[in-house]
């Protein structure tokens, strides 16, 4: 059973992503998540490729850490929410910052953040288990810093005469000229990829 703060905690959780959705709607003909072209730079063959090897070697470990809210299930779509959300949440929050996007769009980015890193993991085991995760607090932390690194990742882009940028960087995102090729990237992805791996390595442990 669910103690009568987390009956509040997802009714207030549950009510913003409802406005969220609801904003989402009204704004979709002019948000970046729903133009082709994000999803064009999202879908550059070495993204593809390294989200497919992510999201395979993620879900296959998950039943084998000692984090017992750890399966295939929320391995599954955490990994997937991750990399269609977190490059535009990082590249709407970065604009919203600097004045380029609106507090609604902000709203929305940071909703969505907290669906992909927190909000679904504790309402898939609630329904899997009962009750509400006892972990809940530890994984907004933890899955927050691998969303973050996942967008940061996914948003790296070379650009001919400046180099290596993060997308959302460039005036024209998400719509920018980039050149398709991990080797470009490389030296910048291998850190972010490093950290990935720290982070899950003392669960198997």
């Amino acid at each position: 059973t669910l103690s009568t703060f987390f009956i509040t905690y997802m009714a207030i959780w549950g009510t913003a992503c409802f406005i969220a959705v609801g904003l989402m709607l009204r704004l979709r003909a002019n948000l970046d998540l729903f133009q082709k072209e994000y999803w064009l730079g999202l879908f550059q063959g070495w993204k593809v490729t390294t989200f497919v090897i992510a999201v395979f070697g993620m879900t296959i470990i998950a039943p084998y850490t000692n984090d017992p809210t750890w399966d295939y299930v929320d391995a599954l779509f955490m990994s997937i929410l991750a990399y269609t959300t977190a490059p535009w949440v990082l590249g709407s929050l970065y604009l919203a910052i600097v004045g380029k996007r609106s507090f609604t769009i902000a709203y929305i980015a940071s909703c969505i953040w907290m669906f992909s890193a927190s909000w679904s993991y504790d309402l898939y085991l609630v329904i899997r288990d009962g009750e509400y995760p006892i972990t809940w607090l530890t994984n907004i932390g933890a899955s927050s810093l691998l969303y973050v690194s996942a967008g940061m990742f996914w948003s790296l882009e070379y650009v001919k005469g400046r180099g290596v940028v993060f997308g959302f960087m460039d005036a024209n995102w998400p719509s920018i000229p980039s050149t398709s090729s991990f080797t470009k990237v490389m030296w910048y992805a291998i850190p972010l990829m490093l950290l990935v791996v720290g982070m899950i390595y003392p669960l198997l442990a």
